[in-house]
């Protein structure tokens, strides 16, 4: 695979501070049951990069000693560490609001079948990919035959209440094909509820229009297919000031499945230490649980327009 550090080290982005800490965005590995074209993250079957129950226990005294109350799951399938469900449970005992970044296949899997109730019982907030409502989309991105158990991952997901009751969120994730900036995320989210609920009576709170990041897997495609510069020249003449005070790395901090921290998560793929460390050395979330994050610098490289493009991309979806 082909990388993109190199050709992003050199930015004239503007440079960013922290604000106030607000949500613990935390990768549990990089196994996953699929094999996505987009995925920043290169996770796959193959992967066996997992977080231990000693890192769990240090994310979740990081959650208790700083009173953070959101923490963002992530993998990988977050639901294949062995550690996921007990983190899920004793992170909503204490008050905390957990989202699970859901593949929604995973779901299907075998040894997985009670994953959905566990959600629903601890009202987690499931984001679930879903590049498309049209079948030859997704399994072009995704794998063939995922489109079909992505939906019945959904209506799985729409009988314990998911969409439904207003406690149990389940938002839907986009993510554009080739080199193109996503659609309107206000205009596109009608045309979803419209089709997934007419062709297989499908319901869900939000769609998140979220860019395709130039690292890891993507970056290297655009890379073999000569298509780098140009995507690049998209996400700069795309590039709007506007976004800036909304980027999630200034409410988030990203922790990788040992431990250390990073100011997003695209970043922590880049291997590029968060921007308050002193050094190019990566700091352990344990090193941060005395110290007050807001102020200080957020390591920038040139991806970073890519949460600056057109309407903005945040975890969370379009920024304005």
């Amino acid at each position: 695979m082909k990388n993109t550090f190199d050709l992003l080290v050199k930015t004239d982005f503007p440079q960013i501070k922290r604000a106030h800490l607000e949500t613990l965005q935390v990768n549990l590995g990089y196994l996953c049951n699929q094999q996505c074209l987009h995925c920043h993250v290169d996770a796959s079957p193959r992967r066996k990069e997992i977080m231990t129950a000693e890192t769990v226990a240090d994310v979740l005294n990081f959650l208790k000693q700083k009173n953070i109350k959101t923490l963002d799951l992530t993998g990988g399938a977050p639901e294949m560490n062995p550690e996921f469900f007990s983190l899920v449970k004793q992170a909503t005992d204490m008050g905390v609001h957990v989202i699970d970044r859901c593949n929604l296949t995973v779901l299907l899997e075998k040894g997985y079948e009670g994953t959905a109730a566990f959600l629903a019982e601890n009202k987690v907030e499931v984001v679930a990919s879903m590049p498309c409502y049209l079948e030859e989309n997704v399994d072009a991105q995704r794998g063939k035959g995922v489109f079909d158990q992505s939906i019945e991952g959904l209506k799985l997901l729409n009988r314990y209440g998911y969409g439904i009751d207003q406690q149990l969120q389940l938002n839907l994730v986009y993510n554009p094909q080739g080199i193109n900036l996503p659609p309107a995320q206000n205009s596109l989210e009608p045309a979803y509820k419209k089709e997934l609920k007419q062709r297989f009576d499908i319901s869900f709170n939000n769609l998140y229009t979220i860019t395709n990041m130039p690292i890891k897997r993507f970056g290297s495609t655009l890379l073999s297919k000569g298509l780098f510069d140009e995507y690049m020249q998209l996400l700069k003449s795309s590039y709007s000031k506007e976004n800036l005070p909304g980027v999630m790395c200034r409410t988030t901090l990203s922790v990788d499945w040992l431990g250390y921290v990073y100011d997003c998560d695209f970043n922590q793929m880049l291997e590029l230490p968060a921007g308050l460390a002193t050094s190019a050395t990566k700091m352990h979330i344990n090193d941060l649980v005395q110290s007050d994050l807001t102020g200080s610098d957020i390591a920038i490289m040139d991806h970073c327009y890519g949460c600056t493009a057109g309407q903005g991309s945040s975890c969370g979806g379009a920024l304005i």
